[in-house]
Formats: structure tokens, C-alpha cells, sequence
């Protein structure tokens, strides 16, 4: 496999981050396809369309035969970096910049075929799948208690947005629900105040969208939890002020 993306001679570092299974090899990072060949392709496509804004996105690497997946080993190109905690306004910014030059990309077919814990929670996020299926994730029930249609128009959007992109995951939505995760994730988990709100307070009914982006990033935790139940427990403390918060919002629209 390193041979046929033309690294064979470099050492494979551990990256840290995502889900532990990417590694270093020369220019390049490898790691597991957790996509179908029609999504992978389409990225390869894509992304020499996208117009670069005070962003990187790293390209697919293809291997000497063209291949983009290798025995089940995919590659794109090396962005050097480091993942930095409470830079926010940062983040939401490149993602406006990042969204902008996705505009009138069309919706790639394979979206509607996706059965990933991250494509199956996004769907439950919007009511696609019903709230229902899931009454033991935490808080689902008050926060889906509060949603309400957004008029804002979808597009293709990243559900994480620093800036170099990376892992580029395409969600068909309005733009503002990649900035409403980027806010659930602060509040969540990077020990964010409400203060964090300044960053979209451009953004029209921003608590709807808190509210979808609370649910996606709850069902893919519980989906995900090796001990769901010990994760509900756990999850009732560290979700509840970001949910009362984005309830509060929601219900202000």
C-alpha cells in the first residue's frame, strides 16, 4: 500500500486526533477509507473547483495507478498545523469563507445513501429520521421539543471548520449549521461561556440551528459509546447548560 501512494521509503508517524487512525507517510496522510468509492471519487473531483480564501484544503492523493483506495487505504496531502482550543471566532470565520466558495456546488447523489453514525444523526438532527428511534440519548426529547423550520437555503456544508479543512464530510444544509457545531463543540467540550455566542450573532435564528447541531453531536455519541448507558449518565451533566442555553435561544426566534 505505501509503495502504490509512492511512499514506501518514509517512516508512518501516528497522528493524533479524530478517531486515532491516521498516520504521517512522507507529504502524505493515510488512513482508512470510511467512505464509498462515489464519495471518494467525487472529492477528487471536487475540491480543484474550490476556491481557495485564506484556507488550505488538502487534496486527495491518488496512487500510482490511479486508484484512490489502496487495500482499503486512502491518502490526501499533508497540511502541516495544530489543532488550537478556544479560537472560535477564528473557525466560524474561515467556515463563512470555506461555505462561500462551496455555493453552487450541486448536491452529490450519494448523500441519500449514507448509513454512518454521523449521516444517521445529521438525519435526526433535521427530522429526517424521527426523534423517536432514539429515546435514550440525553436531552433529545427537550431539544427536539424546540425546533421549528429555518428558511435559510442548504448547500453543501462541513460539519467542522478549522483552518486548514480537513476530513472534509459534505452535509446538504443551510451554512449556519456548520457554525452551530462549531458553537455546540465549544460549549460542550472546550469549556466555552455564552460569550461564544458573539462570534454568529449575524446569524438569523441561530438557536434553531444550536439545537439541530446539540442533537447531531448527541446521537453520534451515543451511537458511538461503547457503554451507553454510563454515556447517558455522563452526558446529563456535560450537555445540560449548551441544551438549556440552545433551548433558551430557540425559543426567543
Amino acid at each position: 500500500m505505501l509503495a502504490a501512494f509512492g511512499v514506501a521509503d518514509s517512516t508512518p508517524v501516528a497522528l493524533a486526533g479524530g478517531r486515532g487512525a491516521s498516520w504521517q507517510v512522507g507529504d502524505l496522510v493515510l488512513k482508512p477509507a470510511d467512505v464509498g468509492q462515489d464519495e471518494l471519487t467525487w472529492h477528487a473531483q471536487t475540491y480543484p473547483h474550490v476556491r481557495l480564501d485564506r484556507f488550505r484544503l488538502p487534496r486527495p492523493q491518488a496512487a500510482s495507478d490511479g486508484s484512490l483506495c489502496v487495500a482499503g487505504w486512502c491518502a490526501t496531502q499533508f497540511a502541516a498545523g495544530r489543532h488550537e482550543q478556544r479560537r472560535w471566532p477564528e473557525i466560524i470565520a474561515v467556515g463563512a469563507r470555506f461555505h462561500a466558495a462551496l455555493r453552487g456546488i450541486p448536491r452529490p447523489r450519494f448523500l441519500d445513501t449514507r448509513s454512518s453514525p454521523w449521516a444517521i444523526s445529521d438525519r435526526v438532527a433535521w427530522v429526517e429520521i424521527p426523534v423517536g428511534d432514539y429515546p435514550q440519548v440525553p436531552h433529545l426529547r427537550q431539544l427536539s421539543a424546540t425546533i421549528e423550520p429555518v428558511s435559510a437555503r442548504d448547500q453543501l456544508v462541513h460539519d467542522r471548520l478549522p483552518p486548514a479543512i480537513i476530513d472534509f464530510s459534505p452535509y446538504w444544509r443551510p451554512a449556519a449549521y456548520a457554525s452551530a457545531i462549531v458553537v455546540a463543540d465549544a460549549l460542550v467540550w472546550e469549556g466555552a461561556s455564552s460569550d461564544v455566542l458573539g462570534a454568529v450573532s449575524d446569524i438569523g435564528d441561530f438557536g434553531q440551528y444550536l439545537v439541530r447541531a446539540l442533537i447531531f453531536r448527541a446521537v453520534t455519541d451515543w451511537i458511538f459509546a461503547e457503554d451507553q448507558t454510563s454515556e447517558t449518565e455522563a452526558s446529563s451533566l456535560r450537555w445540560a447548560p449548551a441544551v438549556d442555553l440552545a433551548c433558551q435561544l430557540a425559543a426567543q426566534a
